[in-house]
């Protein structure tokens, strides 16, 4: 068996930099080494739906937004399987038997799903069941294709406990069909997991504190300039506090040595200007002037090809056509073993029709 990637984002909107940090950034610097035998990147619409269902416009639209945004950061149809999610019906089938292997207050427990329902302010009996069963249906994206490896953020690693317990309680009473996943967490520890510009713990687009991989440079400098920073740094000869200083996290997760040659030589390195922070006598306008620099050279380039990708909207339909049709291929084959080792495969099963003829003939 091979080494598979797969990963996926809800689309619900455009990408932003916590998407690229926490996982886009790696998928494509993987997809390029070439180390794994097969990567798959889809679009989460069904888990979308689950509490998008009174407005699925709004998940259709995003599609072709999410398909921009891969493609733009670097995503390679012809070296990674880019597909969606809802067109392959064998993941609905699949969620249905992994259901009857895991208890409601397993899913319960799970701290990810804790954190989903507050933030959407779901209560009680509110919960629609499919979000509630959310981390079922991420364990048969995973499973179905083999996958070994899925690079995410550490949010995500009570979703990938839950697989892993589903993966060992199937294969041990039915046959070891499907594979345990590990997660691949982003390199840069400091940027797991990217805060919002409000200085909230997440980037979030229902929170309206994200910065998006296809804003422009005028928008990225107004989200930049009213970020949060350290609210104890009043006047400019405060010292300042660079822990839970977005601004900070974010020079920690985009900046490099030579940013500092070319937009501000007064320093080396991030050291050094942290350093002064602390100390005071620098301002957190200056910061953000240096910020924005950083993430504008960073996030033009994407514009340009996002820009190009634009001009021909049906070519990326036929993208995503193509690599679903890819995917469904594996996703069948998965499950011709799945139902051989449940032994629901009744047409299948030569043995058991002949079995079957000769008992009732003994009759």
């Amino acid at each position: 068996m091979g080494k598979i990637i797969l990963t996926g984002d809800r689309p619900t909107g455009k990408l932003h930099l916590g998407h690229y940090v926490g996982s886009l950034r790696r998928r494509v610097e993987l997809q390029n080494a070439g180390d794994y035998d097969k990567m798959f990147v889809f679009m989460a619409d069904v888990q979308a739906l689950t509490d998008n269902a009174d407005n699925p416009e709004k998940i259709r639209q995003n599609i072709v937004e999410v398909a921009l945004d891969y493609l733009s950061a670097g995503l390679d149809p012809e070296k990674c399987t880019l597909f969606i999610q809802s067109q392959i019906t064998e993941l609905a089938e699949l969620t249905t038997y992994l259901m009857n292997l895991v208890s409601v207050s397993r899913v319960q427990r799970n701290p990810t799903v804790k954190t989903e329902v507050k933030m959407r302010g779901f209560e009680g009996e509110s919960i629609p069941l499919g979000f509630f069963c959310y981390p079922v249906s991420q364990a048969a994206d995973i499973t179905l294709f083999k996958a070994t490896t899925v690079p995410a953020g550490e949010d995500q690693e009570p979703m990938l406990e839950v697989t892993r317990e589903l993966v060992r309680r199937f294969n041990q009473i039915y046959a070891p069909v499907l594979v345990e996943p590990n997660i691949m967490l982003p390199e840069n520890a400091t940027a797991r997991r990217l805060p919002g510009t409000d200085g909230k713990e997440k980037m979030s687009k229902s929170l309206g504190n994200c910065i998006y991989l296809s804003d422009d440079a005028d928008t990225v400098w107004q989200k930049v300039r009213s970020m949060y920073t350290d609210p104890e740094h009043i006047n400019l000869n405060d010292p300042g506090h660079v822990e839970g200083n977005a601004v900070f996290t974010y020079l920690d997760a985009f900046s490099k040595p030579e940013h500092f040659a070319a937009y501000w030589p007064e320093y080396q390195n991030l050291d050094e200007l942290k350093d002064h922070y602390r100390r005071g006598g620098l301002g957190d306008m200056k910061c953000k002037k240096f910020l924005n620099q950083i993430l504008n050279e960073f996030l033009e380039p994407m514009r340009q090809r996002r820009h190009e990708f634009e001009q021909d909207i049906p070519e990326i339909y036929n993208i995503l056509k193509k690599g679903t049709e890819k995917a469904r291929e594996t996703a069948a084959q998965t499950m011709s073993e799945v139902r051989s080792a449940m032994q629901i495969n009744y047409f299948d099963d030569k043995e058991l029709i002949q079995s079957q003829a000769e008992r009732f003939r003994a009759k």
